[in-house]
C-alpha cells in the first residue's frame, strides 16, 4: 500500500499537469481567437503571400463584426494562461528536498517561452491594422 505522503505527491503532481496542460489550451484559444480576430486584414495578406488567391477573399470583411468578441476572447484567454502559468508558487517547506513533494513545482520555462512567442505573435496580429498604413 502507498503512503499518504506519497498519495499527496502524486496528486500535486496530477493538478500541477492538469494546470499546465490547461494553459497550454488557453494559449492555442488566444492565438485562434487573434486570428479570427485578424480576417478581415491579414488573413487574405498571409493568403496572397501563400499564393491562393480570389474573389471570394472580399467575402471575408462580413467577419468585421465579430472582431471585438474575437479580441476580448484572446485577452481573456492571454490573461488566464499568462495567469495560471506565472502565478507565484506556493511557499516550500524547509527540508523539502528539492520539492520531493510535489508542492514545489515549478511551471516549465519552456511553457513559459512558448506563452510568450504566442503573446508577442497575437500582439503583432492585433496590432497589424494600426501599422499597416505605414506599408501604403
Amino acid at each position: 500500500m502507498s503512503s499518504p505522503d506519497a498519495l499527496t505527491a502524486a496528486n500535486a503532481d496530477s493538478r500541477f499537469a492538469a494546470s499546465e496542460r490547461k494553459a497550454g489550451r488557453l494559449v492555442a484559444l488566444a492565438v485562434l481567437a487573434s486570428l479570427l480576430a485578424s480576417t478581415c486584414c491579414v488573413l487574405p495578406l498571409a493568403l496572397v503571400l501563400v499564393g491562393i488567391t480570389g474573389a471570394w477573399m472580399s467575402t471575408l470583411v462580413a467577419m468585421k463584426p465579430v472582431t471585438p468578441y474575437a479580441i476580448g476572447l484572446t485577452v481573456a484567454a492571454l490573461g488566464w494562461s499568462g495567469w495560471l502559468l506565472f502565478r507565484p508558487a506556493r511557499a516550500c517547506k524547509i527540508g523539502d528536498q528539492a520539492g520531493d513533494d510535489g508542492n514545489c513545482a515549478t511551471t516549465r520555462p519552456v511553457m513559459r517561452r512558448l506563452f510568450v512567442a504566442c503573446a508577442l505573435f497575437i500582439a503583432l496580429l492585433l496590432g497589424f491594422p494600426l501599422f499597416a498604413p505605414l506599408f501604403y
